[in-house]
């Protein structure tokens, strides 16, 4: 009975068209035949690289199920040769896949190199040397990749990748003129040709223009940005939903100016990435249409920058600017936070869930003493009570949140601001609204059942009670009903 035997081929995208898997599979199957050896299984990865076994799913199951699952009966492994097992960097890599294989009573034979002649050391060495060899390959083919998009971005023209939301790419002739617009997964296919960038899908760029308009012009946040195009389910990049990620990464994307940048980070044989000195980008101006004007885009990264510096200030010293504008005006607007501080209103949306919230920090000693008060009001309907802050637990099971809220002056009328986070897995929150006098007393209480709230925050506008009267008790003696 003859051996039987498996077969391995790997060709990736920058390998030569003497690689290709047909060329591989020819020389493999004839090497078989010369040795009388039958092929049982062939294994092929198309387009994979050999740094990693990462995506390299044919390889995969032939480790997994063929020769740890054994799943079917053979002696070798036919690989053409070393670099087609894989260009690991790390050469033991290489190595454990083939002790893993021997161990399992499979033996991984290279076609190129053939059996082993019968001299150990030289055998070791042998394969020791190729597998360096394709290692170094690696990284002299990642090398001139490298330098070769290099010059192809000091032309003005675009190396690779995908085109950002709101542009697409454009494919050049040898001679730079047009050709049309190359789709998602297309590629050029003459060497010399080239490809740039070039407006993309009205809808999209008008959310382009939507976005930077928004946070430089109208002052609002990322998160709320990303909120109203959810709300009108206009699909983010890729197709799924808008978040402060993808937001920013749109707001700091120079591309949308028609500027072309090359060489921002880097990642090499996979690698992970890591962020170039600004020295080392390649920037070419006005290579392409811009969605944006070049002022609107410093504008917005004037204000990025301004809250990245912000953001290191402390809690205590943002409150500390509320109080000294309250204080001052009787009130707090975005307009007298813009006026009166370098802090922008949106820096307090981001950390304190909203404006409103952050105006509560301004009254912790009065907030303290209606949370003590109402606590001894629970205690006193027999409850054993546990939690600190705002979040408590009745008698070891039932869990809510006291949230006291003094008002504040919106326009001609006064509202109420409570949070609604579902995160603390509380039951329900008691909001309690203060007056507006100097020692702000409790004007009753609002119960809110977090499982039927869909929203991160309540108001109560003194102008419009329909909250108040869905929700609105004038006692606590609803929770010594309850008996909890």
């Amino acid at each position: 009975m003859c051996p039987k035997a498996v077969a391995y081929y790997r060709h990736s995208a920058q390998d030569k068209q003497e690689n290709s898997i047909p060329i591989q599979r020819e020389q493999v199957r004839r090497f078989a035949k010369e040795h009388g050896i039958e092929i049982i299984k062939e294994f092929a990865d198309e387009g994979k690289s050999g740094l990693t076994t990462e995506g390299r799913d044919a390889f995969n199951e032939m480790i997994n199920d063929y020769v740890i699952g054994n799943k079917e009966e053979f002696q070798y492994i036919l690989v053409l040769d070393v670099s087609r097992w894989g260009r690991y960097q790390d050469i033991n890599q290489s190595a454990y896949f083939e002790f893993l294989c021997k161990k399992n009573g499979k033996q991984v034979v290279y076609t190129s190199i053939g059996f082993p002649k019968g001299d150990a050391l030289f055998e070791f060495l042998h394969r020791d040397i190729e597998r360096y060899r394709s290692a170094k390959y690696s990284v002299e083919l990642s090398e001139k990749v490298f330098r070769g998009c290099i010059k192809v971005a000091e032309q003005g023209y675009r190396p690779g990748g995908a085109a950002p939301y709101g542009l697409s790419r454009l494919l050049l002739d040898e001679n730079r003129k047009p050709v049309g617009i190359l789709l998602h997964g297309q590629r050029k296919s003459i060497q010399n040709q080239r490809v740039t960038l070039t407006l993309g899908k009205e809808n999209e760029r008008y959310v382009v223009n939507r976005i930077f308009h928004e946070f430089v012009d109208e002052g609002k946040n990322a998160l709320e940005i990303a909120k109203g195009l959810n709300d009108e389910r206009i699909p983010a990049p890729k197709r799924g939903k808008w978040n402060s990620s993808s937001i920013y990464n749109i707001l700091t994307n120079e591309s949308y100016t028609g500027t072309l940048i090359y060489n921002r980070t880097t990642q090499k044989l996979k690698s992970p990435p890591r962020i170039n000195p600004k020295e080392a980008w390649i920037r070419k101006n006005g290579i392409f249409p811009g969605i944006i004007t070049k002022e609107m885009f410093k504008k917005a990264q004037e204000i990025l920058a301004e809250q990245l510096k912000l953001e290191k200030y402390s809690d205590n010293f943002l409150i500390s600017k509320l109080k000294e504008i309250y204080d001052r005006y009787g009130f707090i607007s975005s307009s007298l936070i813009k006026a009166n501080t370098k802090v922008s209103p949106s820096t307090y949306a981001r950390r304190f869930y909203s404006l409103d919230l952050a105006c509560q920090l301004m009254f912790r000693q009065p907030i303290k003493e209606v949370i003590e008060d109402v606590l001894n009001r629970i205690k006193s309907y027999g409850y054993q009570i546990e939690g600190s802050t705002n979040n408590f637990t009745l008698n070891g099971h039932f869990h809510i949140g006291i949230y006291p809220s003094v008002p504040m002056l919106r326009g001609d009328h006064y509202i109420w601001c409570f949070p609604l986070n579902k995160k603390d897995k509380l039951d329900f929150i008691i909001g309690i609204p203060l007056s507006y006098e100097q020692g702000h007393e409790a004007l009753g209480y609002l119960i809110f059942p977090l499982m039927f709230m869909h929203t991160k925050k309540i108001r109560i506008s003194g102008a419009h009670d329909e909250k108040i009267k869905l929700y609105g008790y004038t006692t606590l003696d609803l929770l010594k009903e309850l008996k909890i």
